[in-house]
């Protein structure tokens, strides 16, 4: 499996930001399912629904910090990323090894037919009455769209990944995905207790999907552009709520200098794309005081025409040097480009 290598200044930035107030998220939703399974202290149905509100918005930040493993920038500790990364997709049903070999291609191939991670949006073998259909099933069941569609770059016969050790750590990893699942199911067919599971684990997760695939679609739908500063929506929050959101979201909202920068640390985004501004104020960013408004941006695509690049109007891509990388660079336009 690739680890990520950071030059001496990114590493640096990584180890000096915060993360533990970040990761917030992993103990929150713990709380919430805690209380969708022991209704403690107080049983009420509005504080049910509540809490499954709450907790579903939390297992969506869990993919946030999944993201994040796979950049292996969420802590200084590249084990430790590795190892919560592997407990994460396992709950996500998405080996780590395939989302982080998905992940990398999608940050050097970036709207381009073969960004395995945006199929079947940015495919131009996709029609569009067939990628019409599928966006109504990603949004839906997102929770189980995106393992499939995560798989197919492990699955696929044309799949670029050749090495054998990779293979084998994603072999492995499916295999405890199985096995914990398998177990999973079994205790509670045996305890008869699936709708508990239906209430505590199952209603937020689906829940959650819908929320990550809409965050997908928001800052990629549409958008033609092979530059990763143009192709992408970004979020800069000019209120607290939004400012919040994406804190607990590790500001993946702030996409742009995200696909710009893969190994930047996530507290430097946001002057990322202040400098960006204030460098080019010729050059009209896709830049969004608030998710709302980036979301409304996205709905006639999603209603008319979900398509990502070729798809939605670009033209055919030229040849770039991506097919070389297999890790994250520093810079995507100077060393994919």
């Amino acid at each position: 499996m690739s680890t990520t290598l950071f030059t001496t200044e990114e590493q640096h930035a990584i180890e000096e930001k915060g993360f533990v107030l970040r990761m917030v998220c992993l103990p929150a939703a713990v709380v919430g399912l805690a209380y969708l399974a022991w209704h403690w202290p107080v049983d009420t149905a509005p504080l049910r629904v509540a809490f499954t509100l709450y907790t579903a918005y939390f297992l969506f930040c869990w993919t946030s910090c999944f993201h994040e493993t796979a950049h292996q920038t969420l802590t200084r500790w590249r084990w430790l990323d590795i190892a919560l990364g592997r407990v994460l997709g396992t709950l996500m049903y998405v080996p780590y090894t395939v989302y982080r070999e998905s992940h990398i291609r999608h940050h050097s191939r970036l709207n381009r037919p073969d960004d395995w991670e945006l199929w079947p949006y940015s495919n131009p073998r996709c029609s569009r009455a067939f990628r019409r259909v599928f966006v109504f099933f990603d949004v839906v069941l997102g929770f189980l769209v995106a393992p499939f569609i995560y798989s197919r770059i492990f699955f696929h016969r044309d799949s670029p990944l050749k090495n054998p050790a990779t293979r084998r750590a994603i072999a492995l990893e499916y295999v405890g995905i199985v096995a914990f699942w398998g177990f999973v199911f079994f205790r509670r067919t045996y305890s008869h207790t699936w709708m508990s599971y239906v209430e505590v684990w199952l209603i937020p997760q689906m829940i959650a999907g819908v929320l990550q695939t809409m965050r997908k679609l928001t800052e990629h739908l549409g958008m033609t552009s092979y530059d990763p500063m143009l192709g992408t929506r970004t979020v800069v929050g000019n209120n607290w709520l939004t400012r919040v959101l994406s804190f607990v979201n590790f500001d993946i909202f702030v996409h742009g200098p995200h696909h710009r920068h893969p190994r930047l640390a996530q507290n430097l985004l946001k002057g990322k794309m202040d400098e960006y501004l204030e460098n080019n104020p010729h050059i009209d960013y896709p830049v969004y005081p608030s998710y709302l408004r980036a979301t409304l941006a996205m709905i006639p695509f999603l209603l008319k025409n979900p398509g990502i690049g070729v798809n939605a109007g670009a033209d055919v891509p030229g040849h770039t040097r991506a097919g070389d990388l297999n890790n994250f660079p520093t810079d995507v336009m100077r060393e994919a480009a």
